[in-house]
């Protein structure tokens, strides 16, 4: 089982082919097996079972992957986002539904991968909504086998999906675009096409001069060694109860360090304002 979770775990450095080929020789969980883990993982967390209820279902994942390879996105990421999904789905198995953990899993392993695509089809996004992305999804499936839709098409698309036939055909518009490069394509390009891209005349008005970074810079460290000085310059416990107070990452309370030097919170109080005057008046 080792062989197989890092073959699960080195998905992007290698061919989805040899994965496939990895994950498919992974024994398939019988009934009884996959319900014996479900149940030991839910009531016990224990992972090592989690880890087999996965290992057994990734073949169903690359297979499931497959039928989205028309989105001009890498398989290895559309498997990969699919485990995240069968992952999600092993959490949240209740074996007491009395369903192969497969047939639970297919939702959670579709909805990752569509989400993938949604962010990565396109600069812009296709769709937001929930309607929009089912229209999205079986728009697109459906204009492979018809090319683009006619108004007949558009209204029996649109009633089949509950839509408004306006909405088809905003999606069918969108569907037809394609993303324009920001600068020109290098094999359209020459030096003087480059040079008036808008990446080489556009000013970026957030970025600070060099040399008001680099001068405040060098306030900043100014500020740090004055203060560096400052703290020695206090006394042992007033520089303890400063650091303590304000530059732990953890900071102590007053009543912390009464206890620790044997006082009452108010007298903490009284030499953390006395210690933090003397550090004003030394910055100034």
């Amino acid at each position: 089982m080792n062989t197989g979770m890092d073959t699960a775990l080195t998905l992007s450095s290698g061919s989805s082919e040899s994965y496939i080929q990895s994950v498919s020789a992974i024994p398939v969980l019988s009934a009884e097996e996959e319900r014996a883990l479900a149940t030991q993982y839910r009531q016990h967390g224990d992972l090592e079972a989690a880890r087999r209820l996965i290992l057994s279902n990734l073949r169903f994942v690359a297979h499931i992957a497959r039928g989205y390879s028309g989105y001009g996105l890498a398989q290895a990421d559309l498997i990969q986002e699919g485990n995240v999904g069968l992952m999600k789905a092993v959490k949240r198995f209740d074996p007491a539904m009395n369903v192969r953990l497969v047939s639970y899993a297919v939702h959670w392993i579709r909805a990752e991968i569509h989400e993938f695509i949604l962010r990565n089809w396109r600069i812009v996004k296709v769709a937001t909504t929930k309607a929009q992305r089912k229209l999205f999804f079986n728009l697109r499936s459906a204009k492979k086998r018809l090319g683009w839709l006619n108004q007949s098409e558009v209204n029996t698309v649109a009633a089949d999906l509950g839509v408004e036939a306006r909405d088809v055909v905003e999606m069918e518009s969108r569907l037809g675009n394609y993303d324009m490069s920001f600068d020109p394509a290098p094999e359209y390009g020459d030096d003087d096409a480059v040079a008036q891209a808008p990446a080489a005349y556009l000013t970026d008005l957030s970025a600070e001069h060099p040399a008001t970074l680099l001068e405040q810079s060098d306030l900043d460290s100014h500020h740090q060694n004055r203060l560096g000085h400052a703290l020695e310059a206090l006394d042992e416990r007033s520089r303890d109860i400063v650091q303590q107070r304000w530059l732990a990452d953890e900071k102590a309370t007053l009543q912390d360090l009464a206890e620790k030097y044997a006082v009452s919170a108010e007298r903490i109080r009284q030499l953390e304002k006395n210690a933090i005057k003397k550090l004003r008046n030394a910055m100034m």
